[in-house]
């Protein structure tokens, strides 16, 4: 069953003369349980086409579908409680608050949810636990290393068990083996039953993913499938 569904997608910036197309009218499906990864040079409509479908931002024209209902027919409000609730995001920049423990980073997300206060807690340290990290649970970011800084963002992105995570180049500022690192406990979520939609301009990391879908100058310019994952995974580190 799809999990996102977009027809037509298209978003201008600007105004006459200004104007400037990011996504010129993209069309695409992706499956609940997917691990999808888009690349692109710098300008193609990568990150346009994250905030788009990680309701951060809103199409010019087209449609899209999540879980079969039009995010056109919410309003900013509805869709904020429903990204809150159906999306984890993981970025580039890790995004952790800098004198707060590696705890009340992970429950940040359960702040905007109906959660039960005393649920909180539990819900962190167990999204901690999955990514191996329970050994730094009350550290604070500026005593991990980068690759465990990741780690900690994508715990936060897995506290509310979210239908989908969009990983925003999660190994742009890591060496390559805290970014296999990296890469490797989010290959774990998708194992898990997590649809992964990974946006990157790194071969070594889209080849985790099943299916690789290529834009340029705001289109699709290619879609291919990963036959065979090149890599071989090492959970030894995530307990």
């Amino acid at each position: 069953m799809e999990l996102i569904e977009i027809q037509d997608l298209k978003k201008i910036y600007g105004e006459g003369e200004m104007e400037t197309s990011a996504l010129a009218g993209i069309s695409l499906k992706i499956a609940k349980g997917e691990f999808v990864a888009v690349m692109g040079p710098s300008g193609s409509g990568k990150s346009t086409l994250l905030h788009i479908l990680g309701f951060l931002d809103r199409p010019t024209s087209g449609l899209y579908f999540f879980d079969g209902k039009n995010m056109l027919d919410y309003s900013d409000e509805e869709l904020a409680r429903l990204r809150n609730k159906k999306m984890g995001f993981i970025f580039q920049a890790f995004n952790l608050l800098p004198r707060t423990s590696v705890l009340e980073n992970v429950k940040l997300p359960l702040i905007y949810s109906d959660i039960a206060l005393t649920e909180w807690n539990a819900l962190a340290e167990s999204a901690i636990e999955k990514v191996g990290l329970t050994h730094r649970i009350h550290h604070q970011p500026s005593q991990l290393s980068g690759g465990e800084k990741q780690r900690v963002a994508i715990a936060r992105a897995l506290v509310l068990n979210p239908l989908v995570i969009f990983a925003d180049e999660p190994t742009g500022n890591l060496d390559s083996k805290s970014g296999g690192q990296v890469m490797e406990a989010i290959a774990k979520l998708h194992e898990d039953g997590h649809t992964i939609i990974l946006i990157t301009h790194e071969t070594y990391t889209a080849a985790y993913a099943q299916r690789i879908i290529e834009l340029k100058d705001g289109l699709i310019e290619k879609v291919r499938s990963v036959s065979e994952r090149h890599r071989t995974f090492d959970h030894q580190f995530i307990k």
